[in-house]
């Protein structure tokens, strides 16, 4: 290859583009909605769970990010298995068929192991970067706030035992 002559490289790189890159929209489409149609999605939650995911998701609200791999980590942590899909999607199928409290028990156990990682890191980088150490606190007093509110949930937990009918009064 000539180093003045691009159209090596050029070709080179078409063929590339060709190979790797599919711009077919169908195709493009389908892979943008891969969980979209799973019926399993549509099955109703505890109430507590809308709550829980648009406080717990939002690193504004929650003060740290948990990330679908932390999600999965979480689930498998309590003997759960959970596809990953989109955050809201995994929380929900992590917390669908919740009956015992001791689950959520266990289930919040792990999410604050998480939060807590989170935690020291902010109190190490707030060490590290004074200047910054007012938005790291202000960070930490939200993730503190959002693992008091999972005993809440823990305590306003209702049992269900698989037998009972709800229709029975």
């Amino acid at each position: 290859m000539n180093p003045n002559d691009l159209s090596d490289l050029r070709a080179e790189f078409d063929k590339f583009v060709k190979d790797s890159c599919d711009s077919d929209p169908k195709k493009q489409l389908d892979e943008d909605n891969r969980d979209i149609g799973d019926k399993e999605d549509e099955e109703p939650v505890p109430q507590f769970v809308d709550a829980l995911t648009a406080k717990l998701l939002a690193p504004q609200q929650s003060g740290v990010y948990l990330s679908r791999l932390d999600i999965k980590r979480v689930a498998e942590a309590i003997d759960e298995s959970i596809p990953i899909k989109e955050r809201v999607k995994m929380v929900r199928a992590l917390f669908r068929h919740t009956t015992k409290q001791q689950y959520l028990k266990d289930a919040f156990a792990e999410i604050d192991k998480h939060i807590n990682g989170r935690i020291l890191i902010y109190t190490e980088l707030a060490e590290a970067f004074p200047a910054s150490k007012s938005i790291f606190d202000s960070n930490i007093e939200k993730a503190k706030k959002t693992m008091k509110m999972f005993q809440t949930i823990i305590d306003d937990f209702e049992e269900i035992e698989p037998t009972d009918d709800p229709m029975f009064v």
